[in-house]
């Protein structure tokens, strides 16, 4: 039987994309064989973390590759934007459990989060607003915890684009996404390389906590929960458009200037230049995201409208 036939432009993309992957993973291994970077091995802690959870919800979840990706993709965004929320509340309900004389429950061995809302707030009752922000910080420094996150990250984004080219989960000859994933790993491995403006990229990391609820809201109408009334699609919605704008655009804009404001402060380089054209690039995706937010709300109250008919 003949094999399914793959549209050009796909075959064409693909095999860009999947020898920019190839290049990327030799440059890792030079890196951590060559001049012995081992804190480098969390990229690839990473990247095995999230294709060994593909493989898991692949096996006892659903096989579907959309399915599998986009539930991946919600636990990277969870992980990386409100893990050390959630681990904090379950801490302390076991401490508030061991008062009452609950001795089953597990005792807390205080492992240091490296979730992006903890690193920020840590940060931020340790140096304050104004010394968190200063450009020797955000460029030079590197704050607790936020050089693991960022290579596990980046170890993310490796093992995503792999996942969707093996499964062809974009279409078109230039997929926006692909080349959403493709400029980051760019951007986040040199910027471990060269351990500078690792502060900034955690910044950036912000936006996962919308993308939980992008995430989210793609498992919800594969389940096939499409009714807009809903409670729950309501409180998704509000959820959804809150983290946009607060977690997403105002941040993305906020870096953006803060980038120009500090221009004259870089030294000569790329970390300038690539900083500037990477953020207008997210700024750019965001406007187009939020059409599409727009455009979703349009859809669902269309779909309830059609399937819930005025009755006379």
């Amino acid at each position: 039987m003949a094999g399914r036939r793959v549209p050009k432009e796909k075959s064409r993309a693909g095999s860009f994309f999947s020898a920019t992957l190839v290049l990327w993973i030799v440059s890792i291994w030079f890196e951590i064989l060559f001049y012995r970077r081992s804190e480098l091995l969390y990229v690839v802690f990473g990247a095995l973390f999230y294709q060994s959870a593909n493989w898991t919800v692949r096996a006892l979840v659903s096989k579907d590759p959309l399915f599998v990706n986009t539930s991946v993709s919600l636990l990277h965004s969870t992980i990386t934007s409100a893990s050390g929320l959630i681990k904090g509340m379950v801490t302390s309900f076991c401490s508030i459990g061991r008062l009452l004389g609950w001795p089953w429950l597990p005792l807390d061995s205080d492992p240091k989060p490296y979730d992006v809302l903890f690193i920020l707030v840590s940060q931020w009752l340790s140096y304050g607003s104004h010394g968190m922000f200063e450009h020797s910080q955000l460029v030079g420094g590197t704050w607790s915890g936020a050089y693991a996150a960022l290579c596990f990250s980046c170890g993310y984004f490796a093992y995503d684009q792999w996942d969707m080219l093996l499964y062809q989960l974009y279409s078109g000859w230039i997929p926006a996404i692909l080349v959403h994933h493709l400029v980051l790993l760019i951007c986040f491995t040199l910027a471990l390389y060269r351990n500078v403006t690792i502060n900034y990229l955690i910044l950036t990391l912000i936006c996962e906590l919308h993308s939980i609820f992008l995430h989210v809201r793609r498992l919800r109408r594969m389940a096939g929960v499409r009714d807009a009334k809903s409670i729950v699609v309501k409180v998704e919605w509000i959820l959804n458009w809150l983290t946009f704008v607060f977690a997403r655009v105002v941040p993305h804009i906020l870096i953006t200037a803060k980038l120009v404001v500090d221009a004259s402060k870089f030294d000569r380089g790329v970390e300038l230049p690539l900083a500037l054209s990477g953020m207008a690039g997210m700024n750019l995706l965001n406007a187009f995201l939020g059409i599409d937010l727009i455009n979703a709300v349009k859809k669902e109250s269309k779909y309830q409208k059609r399937d819930h008919p005025r009755r006379e």
